[in-house]
C-alpha cells in the first residue's frame, strides 16, 4: 500500500511564514508529479502548485511569488514553503503525488488527508 502524510500546517498571522511538508510511504518505485492543492470552507478545492520529476513547476496564480515548491526524492516528500501568508489563504492543504509501485508499471494518483493552514488577520 501507498499513502501521503501531510504534516506542518497551523496557525499563522498575516504576513507570516509557514512549511507544509508531505511524506509518501509504502511500495514505491518511482514518483512523477507531486504538489498541494487548497481547500477553502464554502469553496472548490484548487490547484495551489505542482512539480515534476523533472523539476518543472507549475504555481497558482494567487500564490506566484509568495510559496514555493519543492521535493527531496531521497526521502519521497513534498515541501510547500509559504511566506507572506494572507487570510485569503486559510484552508486544508492537501497534498498528492503520481505514484508507480513496485512491479507496477503506470503511476496511479494518491491523496493526502489534509492539514490545516489557517491565518489570522
Amino acid at each position: 500500500q501507498v499513502q501521503l502524510v501531510e504534516s506542518g500546517g497551523g496557525l499563522v498571522q498575516a504576513g507570516g511564514s509557514l512549511r507544509v511538508s508531505c511524506a509518501a510511504s509504502g511500495s514505491i518505485h518511482s514518483i512523477n508529479t507531486m504538489g498541494w492543492h487548497r481547500q477553502a470552507p464554502g469553496k472548490q478545492r484548487e490547484l495551489v502548485a505542482s512539480l515534476t520529476s523533472g523539476g518543472t513547476t507549475n504555481y497558482a496564480d494567487s500564490v506566484k511569488g509568495r510559496f514555493t515548491i519543492s521535493r527531496d526524492n531521497a526521502k519521497n516528500t513534498v515541501y510547500l514553503q509559504m511566506n507572506s501568508l494572507k487570510p485569503e489563504d486559510t484552508a486544508v492543504y492537501y497534498c498528492n503525488a503520481d505514484i508507480v509501485r513496485i512491479g507496477w508499471y503506470q503511476g496511479i494518483e494518491y491523496w493526502g488527508k489534509g492539514t490545516l493552514v489557517t491565518v489570522s488577520s
